[in-house]
């Protein structure tokens, strides 16, 4: 009598299972997007909080797929900035200074917030500007010009 163990089993193809949870985020993504659009407020989707099961991330991303604009931004471990095919839908990804990722999001927004300038770093770059000119012509760049 032969044993279950020495029955041959031959797998062919490649199976995914699906367990759905990729397409309601692309629902969330319609909405986030019709919002932004009504008015003006981004979003922002944790895609690490999401029950995803083995495939589900890849899925999305692939659906998401690749736009034209990347950025990235080393502080305390790279952060990857990645535009979806879809204008206004950012992939966010954080990492640690050891490459692990730490956190991914999807922001909808017209640019992403970590690109964006904080007033006071406005300020401060008006402020270095002014220094140089100052440094530069020997006289105060915001007064008229002396001959």
């Amino acid at each position: 009598m032969t044993s279950l163990g020495e029955i041959p089993v031959r797998v062919e193809g490649e199976t995914q299972v699906d367990f759905g949870n990729a397409r309601p985020i692309l629902g969330e993504v319609r909405h986030a997007l019709a919002r932004l659009l009504d008015s003006g407020e981004p979003t922002q989707i944790d895609l690490g909080a999401m029950p995803f099961g083995p495939g589900d991330e890849q899925r999305l991303l692939d659906w998401l797929g690749r736009g034209e604009v990347n950025a990235s931004i080393e502080a305390l471990g790279p952060t990857r900035i990645q535009e979806t095919a879809l204008r206004g839908v950012w992939l966010v990804e954080y990492l640690n200074a050891d490459e692990q990722r730490i956190a991914l999001h999807l922001e909808i927004d017209e640019v992403p917030r970590l690109l964006r300038a904080p007033r006071e770093d406005l300020r401060d770059g008006l402020a270095e500007l002014d220094a140089r000119l100052a440094d530069a012509d020997g006289n105060d760049p915001t007064g008229p010009a002396a001959d």
